[in-house]
């Protein structure tokens, strides 16, 4: 059990059928107990999912939940972005996790922006200092990076261009996180870099989301995984034990908090938090 009081983020994804809002409802309801700082809300490739981010997010926070609605570039233009800025700002959102963003499916162009960094800065340009920015950071290497030197130049890029603080790619090596921090650091970056914690319900699942990323699962983890076979119980169990510890390390070590991916579902995350005792209290 960790002695302060880091800062518990969660995230989750726009639903897409009016089954799905009922049950994030009473996801968030649950979640709300663990005061998060913030409950961010993901943007789909080239904004398909703007609609659906945007009622998810103004519904929480009329429910009183500090929603963040993430915001990817690639594929927009300006005049896209602004429009959409604009609507957070109107609505009273202050916090933004800027993103690239993938392409969609059969767009080849990147339209206005290339990269997270230049999304920054016109957020910057556009909006001064209304939204707190998180931005992205790999721990074990961005999946299209030229190199973990390169990736850490552009981690910087995004620091330097206005982001407040980073939320990491899920990992399971607490010491690539360690490394990442430290190496970045050395280059001057000082904004708070909060590891991104993935809770396992289903390894067909977590593979699948860990070879679409780039994360490692060590294999000590697949082998025990693979040997479930079926048993989810078993499966649901190694993985608590697993991320609580691997939370754990990471919060002595000075993580300065905990982002949940929680993939719409409240139980493992809330377990996680209470196996800790690290419910923030704002």
């Amino acid at each position: 059990m960790t002695t302060f009081n880091p800062e518990i983020s969660v995230e989750f994804f726009p639903p897409q059928t009016p089954e799905g809002v009922e049950k994030l409802r009473a996801v968030w309801t649950k979640l709300a107990v663990l005061h998060p700082t913030f409950c961010s809300v993901t943007f789909g490739a080239g904004g398909s999912t703007r609609d659906r981010t945007f009622d998810t997010v103004a519904e929480m926070r009329a429910a009183g939940l500090p929603a963040a609605p993430h915001l990817s570039c690639v594929g927009s233009t300006q005049d896209n972005i602004r429009e959409i800025l604009e609507c957070y700002r109107s609505a009273g959102i202050r916090r933004i996790v800027a993103l690239r963003g993938d392409l969609p499916s059969g767009m080849a162009e990147s339209g206005e922006f290339r990269y997270a960094n230049e999304l920054v800065e016109f957020i910057r340009r556009e909006t001064g200092d209304w939204f707190h920015l998180d931005v992205a950071a790999y721990p074990e290497g961005h999946p299209q990076a030229k190199s973990a030197e390169d990736d850490l130049l552009n981690f910087k890029r995004k620091v330097e261009a206005g982001a407040d603080s980073a939320i990491t790619q899920f990992f399971f090596n607490a010491d690539a996180y360690e490394h990442f921090v430290s190496d970045a650091r050395a280059r001057g970056v000082t904004i708070p870099i909060v590891p991104g914690i993935m809770p396992i319900a289903s390894y067909s699942k977590l593979a699948r989301f860990a070879d679409g990323c780039g994360a490692e699962i060590p294999r000590w983890m697949r082998r025990k995984f693979e040997g479930f076979g079926d048993d989810a119980d078993s499966v649901r169990a190694f993985g608590l034990d697993v991320v609580t510890e691997l939370c754990g390390r990471l919060l002595e070590r000075g993580a300065p908090g905990l982002h949940f991916y929680t993939l719409n579902q409240a139980g493992l995350t809330t377990e996680i938090v209470t196996r800790l005792g690290v419910f923030h209290y704002p």
